[in-house]
């Protein structure tokens, strides 16, 4: 192989890690749809996978290898299956605006690819270990599978092509995606876990600002509560001040409510803003169970 395509390749890679690691942290603190988020980082690897299928690795005369499987496959281990699929979707609207006679094989390998990296990706989230070297060999070498098999729909040529290369597609393939596979997945984790502790840590101060602000409430309000209940012995029936009183004692009953939800916060959910209004910590959702919160 062409050692100086081989250090290019490993620098666009090298690249990719690095630009994974702060669009990562920009994007836990900027929480999106799913889907969004999918598509932000599927097609920022699929542009990955595009300038690597430009930068081929030369590996004899007249013969030449890329690295296109990589970046679909680590996106698949770190983000999931939808950004996988468009990852591949933009590599291979770039293959097939390329055309010739390997366009089909080369859309095999590319969505076959995406498909091998979706179902690793859900064993290694089943285990609930996170990614490990295992996952990343076994994916390694699922995707040198795939690579084979797309060879084998060029039929003769494509066995004899096969022949040539196996071996730097094999070099690629294990160390491209099992060694940097790890990689990725310890950078996906440790963002994760810096994620988790920022979080946690907001929810502390958010808690301790809320206890104490409910305590202070709460002794003023048990006077009032106090006076309400005298109050109501001596307002004659079904007149205009026990109109008041009864609305005055509904009031001291909502504040009541409210203070025991703020000792309650287990979580921070936001209201939307509305109308210019700020965005603020919605009480109620913040303080009830997860499975009873409506969305």
């Amino acid at each position: 192989m062409d050692a100086h395509h081989v250090i290019e390749a490993a620098g666009i890679i090298a690249f990719g890690l690095v630009f994974y690691s702060y669009a990562r942290a920009w994007l836990d603190r900027r929480p999106m749809h799913w889907l969004a988020r999918a598509a932000v980082t599927g097609l920022a690897f699929g542009v990955l996978a595009v300038v690597l299928m430009i930068s081929r690795i030369e590996v004899g005369e007249g013969v030449a290898i890329d690295a296109r499987a990589v970046p679909i496959a680590l996106i698949a281990l770190v983000e999931g299956g939808p950004a996988a699929l468009v990852a591949a979707g933009a590599a291979a609207a770039y293959r097939t605006w390329l055309g010739g006679a390997g366009v089909v094989a080369g859309l095999v390998g590319i969505f076959g690819t995406a498909l091998v990296a979706t179902v690793v990706a859900a064993w290694a989230r089943r285990g609930g270990s996170g990614i490990r070297l295992r996952h990343t060999l076994a994916l390694s070498g699922a995707v040198y599978a795939v690579t084979a098999v797309s060879f084998l729909v060029l039929g003769a040529r494509g066995l004899t092509l096969f022949a040539r290369v196996w071996q730097p597609f094999l070099v690629v393939t294990v160390a491209g995606i099992g060694v940097v596979g790890r990689l990725i997945s310890d950078i996906a984790e440790a963002q994760a876990a810096e994620t988790a502790r920022r979080e946690s840590e907001a929810l502390r101060a958010v808690s301790l600002l809320a206890r104490a602000a409910a305590h202070e409430i709460n002794n003023p309000l048990m006077v009032i509560t106090g006076g309400l209940a005298l109050l109501a012995k001596h307002v004659p029936p079904n007149g205009e001040a026990e109109k008041f009183a009864r609305r005055a004692q509904e009031g001291a009953d909502r504040i009541t409510a409210i203070v025991a939800h703020m000792n309650q916060i287990t979580r921070i959910e936001e209201d939307p803003s509305r109308g210019g209004t700020p965005e603020m910590l919605d009480i109620r959702k913040s303080s009830e169970p997860p499975s009873t919160t409506k969305h």
